[in-house]
């Protein structure tokens, strides 16, 4: 079966229509003319992406009757096209789905540590770490996941999977127009372009970047068409390999033949709990935002945070101690559990959660120093998100990453795509932040085959058993807690589904002890906490949630999709 792009130029612009035998309508992508939507109420079928071009890729798959698991596939490939700075090939992510069965689907996808890792690697010979070398050029690249995920998830797809990557070719090999936040990036980040490459990569333009250039990138387009014409393979053997293991040697990186042709994507539980009567389904680990968000939700919910109010003192000193005890667990107990012993169900009980609260003091700052991880008996910020829900009550929250912004910076020659710099989350020294600040102990060390602790958290909640919201966010460690306050927002203080989402946003994570607070978020909140101890820190944007709030029909026959893209980028909603 063959589907057909055709770039077609209409006054001074152009549209692609991607059409197939068994496709009744004929869906359109303009990507040298779009707009940015930021909400809509649409019947059919939900997309929230960090991209307006990607957000439209995924409803033209739901147009041509593709499930919520196709059009997350679709996106994910236009957005490692149109959004470079996060969307990826060469990066990892994680998908957490709740299909129409009731089944519910947690996919892992995160990198690895290559073969050749060792626990010191980024350490001199003093012992001292050398964080240039986790953060930037080849060494920083664990072995990318995401190609892995993508066929891992397509046994829940109905679609063919030439179909699904056809947009992304079309965006890669005809260029797309980019926006002026895409601009600004691509500008910003020049330099390090030229410092990791030995050779011209798309993203490097002498006279600078203008909102509305045209991006080409046929090195992508031919590594995507790679993969459409032979599967997994086409990414993880043959050319596309051979040109990642060359450019790995340019640099001194260390991923070899068989890190990649070993990798795979693993089927995990679902972090699963109650709150208030909604069923939460989130991330499990290697991943900390399933259980640092299931921490947080348990921690205050016997504790009336409705009645506060949103954003008074009260509450967010509530939520930002319930925070700070979360992160002190992470940085202590959590790693790849299948590297690691972690104790999930003591770190979510009940009794401990409850003990963990039980030196809070209403109006009195905590301090980290003395608030450790609790005491048990043992058992890029450039990452992005896609919410996607369809007709038939699928629904998809998938949060993929390079880590840092464009990752490592390196483009592999020949392939056209960026690798990620992920392992620097790994704990490169116990008791050194990395680049997010975030802290770890053993459990996080570098071992060969490990995957490295994250933060995403890609989350659905169940209200009465049928889908109700998906949400996810990028944000290295601000992630869980972003989410946490977008459902606290929703069913605790009743916001609106915009307001839940672009409301001001902060953020504790322990170590360093500081509460982080977005520029507009309230002056008097601010002093109020300040007050009771707190060292206010006012930073730049903290997330960018991407939300679907989802109501039974009043006909009583379908959905209602009320779909929110964060204020703070390019990210669009889309839906029919």
């Amino acid at each position: 079966m063959k589907y057909l792009s055709f770039l077609i130029p209409v006054a001074g612009s152009a549209v692609f229509f991607v059409t197939g035998c068994n496709n009744p309508g004929t869906s359109a992508l303009t990507p040298y003319s779009y707009t940015i939507q930021k909400s809509m109420i649409s019947y059919n079928g939900a997309v929230v992406s960090a991209h307006p071009l990607a957000s439209k890729v995924g409803v033209m798959i739901l147009q041509q009757g593709g499930n919520a698991v196709d059009a997350a596939i679709a996106t994910q490939l236009a957005l490692a096209v149109v959004y470079p700075g996060a969307g990826n090939l060469g990066g990892g992510g994680f998908m957490v789905a709740y299909l129409k069965d009731g089944q519910s689907v947690a996919i892992d996808y995160r990198e690895q540590a290559p073969a050749a890792a060792a626990r010191d690697m980024y350490l001199d010979s003093s012992g001292n770490p050398v964080m240039r070398l986790s953060q930037y050029g080849h060494l920083s690249a664990g072995v990318p996941g995401t190609v892995a995920g993508l066929f891992a998830s397509i046994k829940y797809a109905t679609m063919p999977f030439e179909q699904l990557i056809t947009p992304a070719i079309a965006l890669a090999e005809k260029g797309f127009v980019i926006t002026a936040g895409e601009a600004t990036s691509l500008n910003h980040t020049q330099e390090e372009f030229q410092q990791y490459n030995t050779f011209p990569v798309a993203f490097i333009k002498q006279e600078g970047w203008k909102p509305g250039d045209t991006l080409v990138q046929t090195d992508l387009s031919e590594t995507l068409k790679r993969i459409r014409d032979k599967g997994r393979s086409g990414f993880y053997e043959g050319e596309t390999a051979s040109l990642v293991v060359s450019e790995m040697k340019k640099g001194n990186g260390i991923i070899s033949p068989d890190d990649l042709k070993n990798y795979e994507a693993r089927e995990r539980q679902p972090v699963e709990f109650n709150y208030k009567g909604y069923t939460i389904l989130s991330m499990p680990l290697p991943s900390s935002g399933g259980i640092i968000l299931q921490q947080c939700l348990k921690m205050i919910e016997q504790r009336n945070i409705g009645q506060m109010g949103f954003q008074s003192a009260w509450s967010v000193q509530l939520m930002a101690e319930t925070e700070r005890r979360a992160f002190a667990d992470r940085a202590e107990f959590m790693g790849d559990i299948d590297f690691v012993k972690v104790p999930v169900h003591a770190l979510t009980s009940d009794a401990y959660l409850e003990e963990r609260m039980s030196d809070f003091i209403q109006g009195r700052a905590g301090s980290s120093e003395q608030i450790q991880a609790g005491r048990l008996n043992r058992e890029s910020e450039e990452t992005t998100h896609l919410s996607i829900a369809d007709q038939w009550g699928n629904v998809v929250a998938v949060t993929t990453t390079l880590n840092g912004s464009y990752g490592s910076k390196t483009v592999v020659s020949g392939a056209g795509f960026l690798l990620n710099n992920e392992m620097d989350d790994f704990s490169v020294k116990p008791g050194v932040p990395n680049m997010y600040g975030a802290l770890g102990s053993e459990a996080n060390a570098i071992a060969p085959g490990k995957r490295m602790l994250s933060s995403m958290t890609p989350t659905i909640v169940l209200k009465d058993n049928e889908p109700y919201l998906v949400v996810g966010t990028p944000g290295g460690t601000t992630i869980p807690t972003s989410v946490f306050q977008t459902i606290v927002n929703i069913i605790d203080f009743n916001l609106s589904a915009s307001d839940a989402v672009n409301k001001p946003k902060f953020h504790h994570q322990w170590m360093p002890d500081e509460l982080y607070v977005e520029r507009d978020f309230p002056s008097a909140i601010a002093d109020s906490l300040q007050d009771m101890g707190y060292t206010i820190t006012r930073r730049d944007n903290i997330g960018r949630t991407e939300l679907i709030r989802i109501e039974k029909n009043k006909t009583g026959k379908g959905y209602l999709f009320e779909s929110v893209a964060d204020k703070r980028g390019d990210d669009a909603a889309e839906g029919f």
